[in-house]
């Protein structure tokens, strides 16, 4: 999903024109977004958008808002998510992909990693997670595990899923099975792919 995307799924929102005066003001005058960040749920609403499946107006708006910055991008973004209430932080982790800010965003992906909130963990592992390096991104899909937090927002799973991976996932499928407990299907199902062939204990043998 890109911006453009993004602010053409905005069209319907209650308050198009309350948005689209700040994100005039916000190019001209970049520290006015920490004024109209927090207003985005109250002036464009929180509604799923059916144009930009997985996205809510609140989340796409403050999206746009950051990408009319005209420079400073990451320091904004940093600002805005240890200054935000949750929704405001999830909106700043799912506009990073959409911001010329390199790696420089990737310990806020560490702060919502180590959070008990399941729904900034979800977030914190889509497309901007390729920036975690694999230990700590290997750590937040175990944590998925042990959340019940579904492996399919874990963006390129598949690709980065590896044999050390492999072995964290049947070791807890172990502990989980001497204590009676069963493993996330998606979980199981994960382990097995990465040990079909290798000979190493899959899930349902653990």
């Amino acid at each position: 999903m890109t911006a453009d995307e993004l602010r053409a799924a905005l069209r319907g929102v209650p308050d198009p024109d309350w948005l689209d005066a700040a994100l005039r003001q916000v190019a001209g005058e970049p520290d006015t977004i920490t004024r109209f960040f927090p207003a985005v749920g109250r002036r464009c609403g929180r509604a799923a958008l059916p144009d930009a499946p997985g996205w809510t107006a609140d989340e796409a708006a403050r999206a746009v808002l950051l990408t009319a910055l005209p420079t400073d991008h990451a320091r904004y973004a940093d600002t805005l998510y240890r200054q935000g209430d949750a929704a405001e932080k999830r909106a700043v982790l799912k506009a990073l992909p959409l911001l010329p800010v390199g790696t420089a965003a990737v310990p806020l992906l560490h702060d919502a990693i180590r959070t008990n909130d399941t729904r900034l963990l979800a977030t914190a592992l889509g497309p901007y997670a390729r920036h975690l390096d694999v230990a700590a991104w290997r750590q937040a899909v175990l944590k998925c595990v042990f959340t019940g937090v579904p492996l399919a927002v874990v963006a390129d799973l598949d690709a980065r899923a590896d044999g050390e991976l492999a072995v964290m996932l049947a070791g807890l499928a172990a502990e989980r099975h001497a204590a009676g407990r069963a493993m996330p299907a998606d979980a199981t199902d994960l382990l097995d792919r990465l040990t079909a062939g290798s000979g190493r204990t899959s899930a349902r043998e653990a």
